[in-house]
């Protein structure tokens, strides 16, 4: 419609000039685009039960349903969770999972990084120096990424966050309290994206 026009023009010359809710992160973000609405979407996978070989070393885990981040009409990523039999979102932390987004669209792995640290800062407080420790570190494993492509997160309990691009394992933050945090993106209680949040944990246990 002609009076959308000039909003849909400013936020496709974002997307293209930033490469950029989590890029790893547009992540969840009615509040990066100001006062866009995000939409997400539950998308049926003809092949939910697929293999990954970054969650192989988990044992047993199953995909959740894809959910599809759309923000101003634009596909970001799906997203999903790879849980074992028992899983409690509730303990979420105490336990072994992945979280996987499958990219739409190009995104910078730099902002992807930036982003994040952004949306953590929102779930809990942490000095510059973590801050920027943990950029650095996100920076050098976050790469530029391309419609198909994926960035996985595994949470190790006790330990930190695991990542792997496309299969491949790029590095691991020894934090638990990046773990936490990061993760919280999409699964805290406060997270700016609490539609996403109730379609990624629908069907888990408490």
């Amino acid at each position: 419609m002609p009076m959308h026009t000039s909003l849909t023009t400013r936020a496709k010359s974002w997307l293209l000039l930033n490469g950029w809710r989590h890029g790893f992160f547009l992540v969840l973000w009615g509040g990066l685009l100001g006062a866009a609405q995000a939409q997400t979407t539950s998308v049926t996978s003809p092949n939910a039960a697929y293999s990954r070989p970054e969650v192989a070393g988990l044992g047993g885990v199953v995909p959740t349903a894809p959910v599809r981040l759309r923000v101003w009409g634009f596909e970001v990523y799906d997203a999903r969770l790879w849980t074992p039999r028992g899983f409690r979102h509730s303990q979420a932390m105490q336990q072994a999972f992945a979280l996987e987004l499958q990219y739409l669209r190009k995104l910078e792995g730099a902002a992807i990084a930036s982003r994040s640290i952004d949306e953590m800062r929102r779930l809990g407080s942490f000095t510059d120096a973590q801050a920027q420790s943990w950029l650095s570190a996100m920076r050098e494993m976050f790469p530029n990424v391309s419609a198909g492509e994926r960035i996985t997160g595994i949470n190790l309990p006790g330990e930190g966050a695991e990542f792997w691009v496309n299969g491949q394992r790029v590095g691991v933050v020894k934090d638990v309290n990046f773990a936490r945090l990061f993760f919280g993106i999409w699964l805290d209680e406060r997270t700016s994206e609490p539609k996403m949040r109730a379609q990624l944990l629908q069907g888990l246990q408490p």
